[in-house]
């Protein structure tokens, strides 16, 4: 089967767990409905793929989302935020610490795998980075993605019964309320912003690019609103069908095995999510349920469009989100050089 037809079949496969979602009245029907969809679909054995570009152009519109949220009022209360971002750095130590062990001892992973796996950075950068430095590509993958997964499951459902909120916050003003100058501003933000930041290099561009160059121009004073709830809706779309395409030719084996351990360690982190998340509470750092958010071990993209959907502070969120990211992407090639020359 040519790879049209793959992606033409992952298409159909996400639009039904989307409208089956939808029909039910379950919530964020536009994330959840593909990715339930594509995983169930996936362990039957059957052959999906993503959207490649496709799905870096979604991405860029999560990462406007953010940009456009870093109004005046955000910068002057980042000040504020230094404590709590100061414990990401303790928190990710933390989580080696712990999660390198446990891989390399409980689930026998080698020490660059271990390693790896344990980091919770960007779902692509960790498998990339891990693959570049002699990891398994598979293991980190299943592993990345099982993270990913139990995250999106499992928080908003925390954020339901434990903080009382819904996931029904407006996501944005339709298109057709918006300026149309506005929304052309938005889409060159988005295109300078990705593509510029790949020619430079920069890490995570397809969401941080279009960050920076939109943030800029909100504080200019030339954006005054997210983008339309229709352009997020289908970036919701395509990362629930990321999610779910990765688990494309898993064996029982590896079910047993790598899925189960990734599990696992999502126990631990779950453990140690919720103490850092109660000690920036304890210290009146923040509201309980951003620090929930802030500290949540899930991917850039998915946090963005919880924070969106509970109507928490988005920069605060974030803000932790991209420390993290940053300080795991950063420390990933330092610590890689030290395994190899211990190996």
């Amino acid at each position: 089967m040519s790879l049209l037809r793959i992606r033409a079949f992952t298409f159909a496969v996400a639009a039904f767990g989307t409208v089956a979602f939808w029909a039910v009245g379950l919530p964020l029907p536009f994330l959840f409905g593909p990715m339930a969809a594509c995983l169930v679909t996936a362990l039957s054995g059957a052959k999906l793929a993503g959207f490649g570009q496709v799905t870096a152009a979604a991405r860029t519109i999560l990462g406007v989302a953010v940009g456009t949220s870093v109004t005046p009022e955000v910068m002057a209360e980042i000040p504020n935020m230094a404590a709590s971002i100061a414990l990401v750095p303790l928190y990710i130590a933390v989580i080696g610490l712990v999660g390198v062990p446990f891989f390399r001892k409980v689930c026998g992973f080698d020490a660059v795998t271990a390693y790896y796996a344990a980091m919770p950075g960007g779902l692509q950068d960790m498998i990339l980075f891990g693959k570049e430095a002699g990891g398994n590509a598979r293991i980190l993958s299943l592993i990345h993605a099982t993270r990913v997964l139990v995250i999106v499951t499992v928080a908003p459902i925390l954020l339901i019964s434990i903080y009382g909120v819904g996931l029904s916050n407006p996501i944005g003003q339709p298109a057709a309320d918006l300026p149309l100058g506005e929304m052309a501003l938005m889409v060159g933000a988005a295109v300078v912003g990705w593509k510029g930041g790949e020619r430079i290099g920069l890490l995570g561009a397809s969401i941080l690019g279009p960050l920076i160059v939109s943030a800029a121009l909100t504080l200019g004073g030339f954006i005054h609103s997210r983008p339309p709830a229709e352009a997020i809706l289908v970036a919701q779309f395509f990362i629930g069908v990321v999610i779910g395409v990765h688990y494309v030719g898993v064996t029982l084996r590896e079910l047993r095995s790598v899925v189960l351990s990734g599990l696992a360690f999502m126990c631990v982190l779950a453990v140690l999510a919720a103490c850092f998340a109660e000690l920036v509470t304890l210290l009146g750092l923040a509201p309980s349920m951003e620090a929930f958010l802030a500290f949540a071990p899930g991917g850039q993209a998915e946090m963005t469009i919880l924070a969106i959907v509970t109507g928490a502070d988005l920069g605060f969120v974030i803000a932790h989100h991209l420390t993290r990211i940053v300080v795991v992407i950063l420390g990933a090639p330092l610590v890689a050089r030290l395994l190899r020359a211990r190996r």
